[in-house]
């Protein structure tokens, strides 16, 4: 199993699943900083939803990649 990057935010809407006592335990083990959108606020993620939208069309999609690290680059 991979370990995350410092610094890794997992960002979730307000679903049960993870606002459980469980789910943060194992987010704050594996060194993971929640976050969750406002209650009732459709918006909150639409800036990235957008951005990631954007890559994968002009760029994922369109390319293959040999390795990750092209792919790396090729996002970097």
């Amino acid at each position: 199993m991979r370990r995350p990057r410092p610094g890794t935010i997992h960002h979730s809407d307000r679903g049960s699943q993870y606002g459980s006592l469980s789910f943060g335990k194992t987010l704050r083990e594996s060194g993971i900083i929640p976050s969750m959108g406002s209650k009732g606020d459709p918006y909150d993620n639409a800036a990235q939803e957008s951005f990631m939208a954007t890559q994968k069309t002009e760029l994922i999609h369109r390319s293959r990649f040999k390795t990750r690290d092209e792919a790396r680059l090729a996002v970097f």
